[in-house]
């Protein structure tokens, strides 16, 4: 069944959802498909308590409950179909999902996000979110004065690691090489930083933990070293995943420009995208901030533009 909105919104989480609730008060006929992952990144987080409005914090998949309710209070539909296919050479652009429905649009708003690269171990999805996060800068003030690992050989790692120095008691940077992808001034202020150390040659073989009155968390990390074959086990409170992201835009190749990485560019400081008429919002054209809030306030700017655009060409 074809099915005709003024605003397609094409994601979920803070981007897409805060689209949705300006697009459907300026009174645009707007539908959101939520994807895979419905709420996004923030589901998979236990407790935010950075974001503005919640002064005791709020837990991760609530909040973004009450994104959706808001957005739905003011008539805008929300649809957990993902979308596999769009056409966005003419308008009315068209998108196609997973379930029995066709699309089309005025104007489309893309907040697919993006994903943390993961080591792709099993017992990584046991504790992801109860001691392994992929943010350093949302989940690190939880683990003041504890004991934490940050896996990686770049940039990213060695920001992570100073970030969170800060913080906790110690850092220590597991990389399975013994040379670093990072800036020799990056790897050089975290060698000199009296809390963090170094494991190399040596990847994380396995995540440890408990469950306590139901309650997962992880207590330490058994570590392979590449060498020799060998493996210890480290106590430890937190593991924080730094290398890297991947956007989520496979169905927009050869359609929407992207950098190097795959993240969509938009224009200036706009959300623009080369289509005129589709714009981009959240973590799937922003890998330098990743945060919610960020990505919240882009998501408005996506649909003031959407807005404006379509009043200049209806």
């Amino acid at each position: 069944m074809s099915k005709h909105y003024e605003v397609v919104i094409i994601g979920t989480g803070p981007a897409g959802l805060t689209a949705a609730i300006y697009s459907s008060r300026a009174n645009r006929k707007t539908i959101v498909l939520e994807g895979p992952e419905p709420g996004g990144q923030l589901t998979a987080t236990t407790e935010v308590e950075n974001f503005p409005g919640f002064d005791n914090g709020v837990q991760g998949p609530e909040m973004m409950d009450i994104f959706r309710r808001q957005a739905q209070r003011f008539n805008a539909e929300t649809v957990y179909e993902i979308a596999t296919k769009v056409d966005f050479s003419q308008r009315p652009f068209q998108v196609w999902t997973d379930g029995p429905n066709h699309y089309t649009a005025d104007a489309v708003i893309v907040a697919t996000g993006a994903r943390a690269k993961k080591l792709n171990i099993p017992s990584e999805e046991e504790y992801y979110g109860y001691g392994i996060s992929g943010c350093a800068t949302c989940d690190g003030f939880f683990y003041r004065g504890k004991n934490v690992m940050v896996v990686g050989g770049g940039d990213t790692a060695m920001e992570d690691a100073l970030y969170l120095a800060n913080l906790a008691s110690s850092v220590t940077i597991i990389h399975r090489r013994q040379e670093f992808r990072a800036s020799k001034i990056m790897v050089d202020r975290a060698k000199q930083h009296p809390k963090i150390s170094f494991i190399l040659d040596s990847t994380i073989d396995e995540f440890v933990g408990e469950s306590k009155m139901g309650i997962k968390s992880l207590t330490g990390v058994k570590i392979k070293n590449i060498a020799t074959g060998e493996i210890t086990e480290h106590k430890i409170d937190g593991v924080f995943l730094a290398i890297g992201h991947t956007p989520n835009t496979d169905i927009f190749k050869g359609i929407l420009d992207t950098d190097e990485v795959g993240y969509l560019t938009t224009r200036g400081k706009s959300t623009f995208t080369n289509i005129p008429g589709v714009f981009a919002c959240g973590d799937v054209q922003d890998p330098i901030y990743r945060q919610a809030v960020t990505a919240a306030g882009s998501g408005c700017a996506a649909s003031i533009d959407a807005d404006r655009w379509m009043n200049e060409h209806s």
